[in-house]
C-alpha cells in the first residue's frame, strides 16, 4: 500500500528538544521529522543517548517541544492545547517503559496499577465493570486475573512487563510507544513479549513507535525504519530497505554490528565504527532527502549525488 494511501496517525515536524538554559543548554533533539502511519510498527533506533526516548517522551507531553510541532490525527499536540485535547491524548496515546522495576508502584495491588488510567479518565461507570476491564487486560496479556490481588515485588521481570503492557491496553489506545520493552528482560523471555505484543498489534489494530538499539530486533518486529544519531534522523525508511542498502556510514556501523548466529560467520565478523568526519559538509548543512522512493539520508548534495549513483 502506497504512503498516500495510508492514514497518517502521527506527523512529527521540525521538533526540537531543549534541556538547560545558558551554558548549561542542551538540545538533545535536533529537528526530527517523521509520519506514523495507522496500522505500522514505525522504530526508532540508535545508541544510548542519542535521543530515542527523549522523543517518545515528547509525544505524550513529558518532554515540552521546543521548536516544531507533533500533530495526532491532524490535530496539534505539542505546546499548549485545549483540556479536551490533552484527554484525546492520554486516552489515544500510551507507553510502555523500559523498567519493569521502576515502572510500577511497589506499594500498590495490580489493580489498581492497572487501573490508573481508567481513573484518570472516569472510564468505568461501575466498580463491577471496571473490575471486567482489568480481568480481560490481564488475560490478553498471558496473566491469571487473580494476580490482581497482588503487589509489583511478587512477580518476575517478564510477568511485571506483561503488567505495563495490561495498564496500557486497558485504556483502547491507538497509538502505543514501546521504549525499548524487552531490553532489560531476560534473554529467553525477550521473544515472548515481543510475540505478545505482535499478536495484541493484530488484535486491536494497535499502531506502534518502538525504540530499541537493538537492530535485529528492529528488522523482525518494525515495517519501517527511522536511524537517530545524536538528536537527528540519519535515514529513513522501510525496514527491509535500509537492511538492504545502508546508506549512512551510522547506518552500516549499526548493522554491522549485529551479533551472528552462526559462530562462523561470528567469528569473521568485522564490526565498522562510525567516524564522523568522514563528512566534509563545510559551510552545507545536510539535510535528509529522499535518494530512493521511501527511503530518504541525511546528506550534504556532494553525498547525495554520490550514494544515488551506488544505488543504480
Amino acid at each position: 500500500m502506497s504512503e498516500q494511501s495510508r492514514e497518517k496517525l502521527l506527523e512529527v515536524r521540525d521538533i526540537h528538544v531543549v534541556f538547560g538554559k545558558g551554558r548549561k543548554r542542551f538540545e538533545a533533539i535536533r529537528g526530527v521529522s517523521f509520519d506514523i502511519y495507522q496500522g505500522e510498527t514505525f522504530g526508532l533506533v540508535g545508541e544510548s543517548g542519542s535521543g530515542k526516548t527523549t522523543i517518545g517522551r515528547a509525544i505524550i507531553r513529558i518532554n515540552p517541544v521546543s521548536q516544531g510541532e507533533i500533530l495526532y490525527r491532524g490535530e496539534k499536540i505539542s505546546g499548549r492545547i485545549r483540556p479536551e485535547t490533552q484527554r484525546k491524548v492520554i486516552r489515544n496515546i500510551q507507553m510502555i517503559f523500559q523498567d519493569p522495576m521502576a515502572s510500577l508502584n511497589e506499594r500498590a495491588k495490580v489493580d489498581y496499577i492497572v487501573s490508573e488510567g481508567l481513573y484518570n479518565i472516569k472510564g468505568f461507570s461501575t466498580e463491577e465493570e471496571r473490575r471486567e476491564k482489568v480481568r480481560k487486560a490481564m488475560l490478553d496479556v498471558g496473566l491469571p486475573p487473580e494476580f490482581a490481588s497482588r503487589f509489583p515485588h511478587e512477580f518476575s521481570g517478564g510477568q511485571r512487563q506483561r503488567i505495563g503492557i495490561a495498564r496500557t491496553l486497558i485504556m483502547n489506545p491507538e497509538l502505543v510507544i514501546a521504549d525499548e520493552p524487552i531490553s532489560a528482560l531476560d534473554v529467553s523471555i525477550r521473544a515472548q513479549v515481543l510475540n505478545l505484543l505482535m499478536s495484541l498489534q493484530q488484535q486491536y489494530g494497535l499502531t506502534y513507535l518502538f525504540i530499541a538499539h537493538d537492530l535485529s530486533i528492529m528488522r523482525f518486529i518494525t515495517n519501517r525504519l527511522g536511524v537517530i544519531y545524536k538528536g537527528q534522523i540519519v535515514e529513513l525508511g522501510d525496514t527491509e530497505t535500509i537492511f538492504r542498502h545502508p546508506l549512512h556510514p551510522y547506518t552500516k556501523a549499526l548493522i554491522s554490528a549485529i551479533p551472528q548466529p552462526d559462530p562462523l560467520t561470528e567469528r569473521d565478523r568485522v564490526t565498522t565504527p562510525y567516524d564522523p568526519s568522514v563528512h566534509h559538509y563545510g559551510q552545507e548543512q545536510p539535510q535528509l532527502t529522499e535518494v530512493e522512493p521511501g527511503h530518504s539520508v541525511l546528506a550534504s548534495r556532494e553525498e547525495l549525488e554520490a550514494w544515488r549513483k551506488a544505488l543504480q
